[in-house]
């Protein structure tokens, strides 16, 4: 895309903000201004309001066209001073405005630093006059689900009156609405709000996506009252229904709920049975004495079955044998919920059956290759739910056969350790301080941040030197919580480093604050200007703490040689080859061009091929694209956010951050919605092929290859 010369760019912006510009206010008829929508996007990347020209044209351009695409700039922007501008284009006649602005309002909302209670009320008076009047459904949609980000008083007052109405699409998302606001802040944000209309929104009788915003709010409210409706609703025909249903059981559900959660273990969706796999873990951890739940979790030896040989998965004739042992690898996910979620110590049985079940030499003589790898990884994360329990590492030395690296193994291993109720001194993870894999050094910090031992800070210290800012960094987050004056002074040589290295913000601030306390702030005040969007965000959070008041960071444009991908081209799509079948993804390269275009440069240039996904969560997601297989790589560089209007439905592509404007190479699908999501990561593309397979992904599984198409 070509950049205008400033004096271009004025004399576009002077002929259009004056009214001159071809088009009119509501025609459209040709093309918007090609050089004033090229600044646009240049000012957003660059995080700059253009000295006040951006929000000139997001509450003045006559072409309603460039005034959306300047009010989703500063969406994407998210500078509190652009407040008033938002709340003008609530009130345009444009519905596209109205939806922007309305778009725009929810991303301050959704803010990395938070709005004030008085900000808040400034955005909720005058969005709750233009929701009153609104008559363009997909506006109203948007201004409901910003009602339930700002999360105030009145605005949940609004969306509990749209609840109650007659139009059952409003009162579905409305109800939604307030589900995830329960998701974000907890269940103690609506307690005020009654249940009732959300759970007739649950009748069967209504359609899907109200039914799924009633069960979304009553499942996020944890309320023991919706019980009866949340057992109901094991029966809907919607999968994401069932599985929302069966997921609340395991924070509100008791004993009695454990033979019915067992008939979902057999559900025709794995991602379903996944849910209430985990919901059994959950009531498990619950009992006392004899355990419902855990008998009822022995019945999964019939999924290593499947997994094994593909019983009870019925596939089209003519199915090749990878297809086949797609359908079975999703079978595993169950299981894998299980592991991930652990067991009470009397449920070691449990895991222990599970393993000899994997270990039968009938089904591993009838498993293929690829099978084989499933079920040594299941091994692996059962073993490690078991080393959980006792705190030591024992079984995942012996786990998986030959299909499991040593390597992931004690990573593996070691994180899970380092949850375990056991807080006894780990003595042995010292020894893997020193191993040459980072990614087991990185987890038995974590082991040592849980069960310091009398050398541990010292032993520790000696990473902070590491050239590997992934190792230094959590080097420094572990003395932190350790609190060895001792090693003050080596991490503020690291924190010299955080100019340059902008990933080490965050893990030395934490560490600075507990060892040097208010002597910090002066080293905090310098990074509150840093260029680095979420180096600030840091910085204000470790200076609201260390005084008690409210700290907030300045917006700092970027400086213009700053990395920037080239867009990606319109029909842009990419196809992943796994040895579980292919996926191919559509990327919006029109709403975020430079986010598709990132993935685009990186797969041409080979970067992801032989890279894993990493982690893999059932019924939420499956992410991959980091090169070091920790989830803390990426490609050196990091890319601005292209918050879009599209929601995390099932099987769409989004970006994985660890703060404002940290995309690099790491992706993610969606098994499920996931409107927790909306508005906080860039949501980018959708799988249009080969959904199976992103159900089918275990940890470990590799990406072959990834090659860039045009699709129609």
């Amino acid at each position: 895309m070509r950049r205008p010369s400033l004096r271009g760019l004025s004399l576009s912006l002077l002929v259009l903000v004056s009214g001159c510009a071809h088009t009119g206010r509501g025609s459209n008829a040709s093309p918007p201004d090609a050089e004033v929508m090229a600044r646009i996007q240049d000012w957003e990347d660059l995080r700059s309001l253009g000295d006040g020209q951006l929000v000139s044209l997001a509450t003045g351009a006559p072409d309603s066209r460039v005034r959306a695409r300047a009010l989703r700039a500063l969406a994407r922007i998210q500078d509190v001073a652009t407040l008033d501008a938002v709340v003008a284009g609530l009130r345009h006649e444009e519905p596209r405005v109205r939806g922007e602005a309305a778009f725009a309002a929810g991303e301050l909302a959704l803010s990395w630093e938070a709005l004030t209670d008085a900000e808040r009320a400034r955005l909720t008076a005058p969005l709750l006059e233009a929701e009153v009047v609104e008559r363009d459904a997909q506006v109203h949609f948007t201004q409901l689900d910003t009602l339930g980000r700002l999360a105030t008083p009145e605005a949940f007052a609004r969306l509990v009156e749209r609840m109650t109405g007659s139009d059952v699409d409003v009162a579905g998302r409305a109800s939604l609405s307030l589900g995830v606001a329960a998701r974000r802040g907890g269940a103690a944000v609506v307690k005020d709000v009654p249940l009732a209309p959300a759970q007739a929104l649950m009748a069967s009788d209504r359609p899907s996506a109200a039914r799924y915003g009633g069960a979304y709010l009553v499942a996020t409210a944890k309320r023991a009252e919706a019980l009866s409706t949340l057992r109901q609703c094991f029966a809907d025909e919607d999968a994401d229904i069932r599985a929302l249903c069966a997921k609340a059981m395991g924070d509100i559900g008791g004993p009695e709920d454990a033979v019915v959660l067992g008939t979902l273990l057999d559900d025709s969706v794995p991602r379903v049975a996944a849910e209430a796999s985990r919901s059994l873990a959950k009531l498990a951890a619950r009992c006392s004495g004899a355990c419902v739940p855990l008998e009822v979790l022995k019945t999964l030896s019939s999924q290593v079955k499947r997994v094994a040989e593909g019983q009870e998965t019925p596939l089209p004739v003519g199915s090749s044998p990878r297809e086949a042992t797609r359908a079975r690898s999703a079978e595993g996910h169950p299981i894998l919920a299980l592991a991930q979620q652990g067991l009470p110590a009397l449920g070691a049985p449990v895991l222990e059956s599970l393993r000899s079940a994997i270990a039968d030499p009938r089904l591993r003589s009838q498993a293929s290759k690829l099978a084989l790898a499933d079920l040594g990884w299941l091994d692996c994360r059962l073993a490690a739910a078991l080393d959980r329990q006792r705190g030591e590492l024992v079984e995942v030395l012996r786990c998986g056969g030959d299909t499991v690296s040593e390597e992931r193994r004690l990573a593996l291993g070691l994180r899970e350790v380092a949850l375990s109720p056991n807080k006894a001194p780990a003595v042995f993870a010292e020894t893997y301080l020193r191993h040459p894999s980072a990614r087991v050094r990185l987890t038995a910090m974590e082991v040592l941040a849980e069960r310091p031992t009398p050398g541990t800070a010292s032993a520790v210290a000696e990473l902070l030197g590491s050239e590997d800012p992934v190792v230094a960094g959590s080097a420094a987050a572990t003395l932190g919580r350790l609190k060895d004056p001792s090693t003050l002074k080596g991490v503020q040589v690291l924190a010299d480093r955080v100019p340059s290295e902008p990933d080490l913000a965050d893990p030395v601030a934490g560490a600075l604050v507990a060892l040097e306390g208010v002597s910090a702030e002066p080293r905090m005040r310098q990074w509150l200007t840093h260029p680095h969007a979420n180096v600030r965000r840091v910085a204000a959070a470790a200076l609201t703490e260390l005084t008690g008041k409210p700290v907030r960071s300045e917006r700092v444009a970027l400086p213009r040689d700053t990395f920037r991908p080239a867009p990606a081209p319109q029909g842009a799509g990419l196809v992943l080859r796994t040895d579980k079948g292919d996926i191919t993804v559509r990327l919006d390269a029109e709403d975020a061009p430079l986010t598709s275009g990132n993935l685009v440069g990186l797969a041409r240039k080979g970067y992801f091929n032989g890279i894993t996904f990493h982690r893999v969560v059932p019924d939420f997601v499956a992410q991959g694209g980091d090169p070091r297989g920790d989830g803390e790589g990426g490609p050196g560089y990091s890319i601005r956010c292209e918050m879009t209007r599209r929601p995390y439905q099932r099987g769409v592509l989004g970006m994985a951050l660890s703060g404002k404007d940290t995309g690099g190479s790491q992706f993610f699908f969606t098994h499920a919605p996931q409107p927790h999501l909306d508005g906080r990561y860039t949501a980018f593309g959708e799988v249009v092929s080969g959904m199976d397979v992103v159900d089918a992904l275990l940890e470990g599984d590799v990406i072959r290859d990834v090659s860039v198409v045009t699709l129609p």
